[in-house]
């Protein structure tokens, strides 16, 4: 099996377990919250909030494993910049310790 599938179908079998805890956590938390454990109503509404985050996740997961995300021309953007080139160059003279490269470098130690 490709490494790929085996990655969708991990995401599959996740949605299907945390659904399975969202359904059994709901279920559990109405039978209490029907024997009069009043706290547990909240509990009864959070569930399906995660059942539904559960399946947005999912829908993105897929959707970045399949690379739909973004099209070919947004994924790789090269701008020139003067000022950021002569930093990083001034960056490098610094790292390698060249003499005048740094503010300092010109004041005499004492």
């Amino acid at each position: 099996m490709e490494e790929k599938n085996k990655r969708i179908l991990g995401i599959h079998l996740g949605l299907a377990f945390v659904e399975l805890l969202c359904v059994t956590g709901f279920i559990f938390e109405f039978l209490r919250a029907r024997s009069g454990n009043s706290l547990s109503w909240a509990y009864v509404f959070e569930w399906p909030i995660f059942g539904g985050y559960a399946v947005f996740m999912w829908r993105k997961l897929l959707k970045d494993e399949r690379n739909e995300g973004l099209a070919p021309e947004e994924v790789a953007v090269t701008r020139s910049d003067a000022n950021l080139d002569a930093y990083n160059e001034y960056l490098r003279k610094v790292h390698r310790g060249s003499p005048g490269s740094h503010p300092d470098a010109s004041k005499p130690k004492r």
